[in-house]
């Protein structure tokens, strides 16, 4: 089971890319295995050396007894030399820090962070376009176009 933040690719471009654990409760790892997770509007914040996903919507599992909230801060487990790092990068102005992926590794829930700075709409419009010359390519040298 994986989970992508498509938007985030789109949106940003990604300089260096992290696989972080994620705290989670049971209830929020049956509902992560069901895939009802979105990571659509959630970002990552540093704070007291510390590394907190916010926003992330985990929909409560239904047969929970005790009911989370779907959107609460969750933390992130990095090494504090990884946090001072990644620190050091956000800081400059332009970058933030974004979710790219949940997944699973070794039964254990592992989310990609990706260290990325916003494009412009020109930068958007030349992805695209880029995307769909290869699409077309490949269809070309498969033959059928």
């Amino acid at each position: 089971m994986e989970i992508l933040n498509r938007k985030a690719r789109y949106d940003y471009e990604i300089s260096d890319t992290y696989e972080v654990g994620i705290v989670l409760t049971g209830n929020e790892i049956k509902s992560v295995r069901k895939g009802s997770v979105n990571l659509k509007d959630s970002y990552i914040i540093i704070k007291n050396s510390e590394a907190y996903i916010l926003n992330m919507h985990i929909t409560n599992y239904d047969k929970a007894v005790f009911k989370e909230e779907e959107t609460r801060t969750r933390k992130l487990l990095l090494h504090k030399d990884e946090i001072l790092k990644i620190n050091d990068k956000v800081s400059i102005k332009g970058f933030t820090l974004v979710p790219l992926r949940l997944y699973f590794k070794n039964g254990k829930a592992k989310l990609e962070i990706g260290i990325a700075k916003g494009k412009h709409t020109y930068d958007k419009k030349e992805s695209i376009k880029e995307r769909d010359i290869k699409r077309d390519t490949d269809k070309a040298l498969k033959g059928k176009y």
